[in-house]
């Protein structure tokens, strides 16, 4: 359970978030100590906070200070006729942080988070202490073919037990349920379209980074080993029989491997 969840206005959005674990220090982003720093949660495309996060959000809350917002039309978040990019939501995290008065952060992002918060990393590097990327690619050559045409009998793909969480989910808290289908349709579109970045730019981040995926999961090893070499200092690990969904919920791999990295 959240100690506090409330609403932002953000971009026109009204964004839910949460807040979790320790009480925040309003001095630690200037002594720079990453522990210290709040942690923010970046969920997974058509999931909510605790689909993304429920295994691993006890013990990352312990002794942390966690903001875990729902994207435009995720969750508790309604959707609005604004296009569904990476950009934008990455601009309303950083805006809620704007308003949470957090001038700098550590980041967990996985999927579409992971997008979102890569763009934060590259367009507001300063904002940013340390970066961990959970399936995420940077260019859409990056993701298996099969997960680009929906080839539902891969194993790669979620499964109907997997959808239909995701349904019961978005009938439970979406302040629109009805829009299940047209939303469906909107995050088909959004996870299909270009992504803003270039080798270029992924060289340009300053934050230290941890890349994570699953062996078989959406995104390809070998890109994910390109976009290890092209990030400074980058760390890439890869997880063994995990696929998307599996990955944020193998605990005994991927708690140890966060906190060493974000302590």
């Amino acid at each position: 359970m959240p100690t506090s969840s409330a609403y932002a206005k953000v971009n026109g959005v009204e964004m839910y978030y949460e807040i979790h674990g320790a009480a925040r220090d309003s001095g630690t982003a200037d002594q720079g100590a990453a522990a210290r720093r709040p942690l923010v949660l970046l969920h997974g495309g058509v999931t909510t906070i605790g689909m993304s996060f429920g295994a691993v959000l006890p013990a990352l809350a312990a002794g942390r200070h966690i903001v875990a917002p729902e994207l435009q039309g995720h969750g508790h978040t309604a959707d609005t006729d604004r296009a569904l990019t990476v950009p934008n939501l990455a601009s309303d995290v950083v805006a809620l942080l704007d308003e949470l008065g957090i001038r700098q952060a550590d980041f967990l992002g996985y999927s579409l988070g992971g997008l979102t918060a890569l763009e934060i990393g590259i367009r507001h590097p300063d904002r940013v202490g340390r970066l961990a990327l959970a399936a995420t690619q940077y260019h859409q050559d990056g993701i298996h073919d099969e997960v680009h045409a929906g080839d539902f009998d891969s194993p790669r793909l979620p499964s109907q037990a997997d959808f239909q969480e995701m349904a019961e989910a978005y009938a439970a808290c979406a302040p629109h349920p009805e829009h299940y289908q047209d939303f469906l349709g909107k995050i088909s579109v959004a996870a299909n379209a270009p992504l803003p970045w270039t080798a270029d730019d992924l060289r340009t981040v300053e934050a230290p980074t941890l890349l994570i995926i699953g062996d078989r999961d959406f995104v390809r090893v070998e890109h994910a080993a390109e976009m290890q070499r092209l990030i400074p200092g980058a760390r890439l690990a890869v997880l063994p029989a995990t696929n998307h969904m599996t990955l944020m919920r193998r605990t005994p791999v991927l708690l140890p491997l966060l906190n060493e990295f974000l302590d």
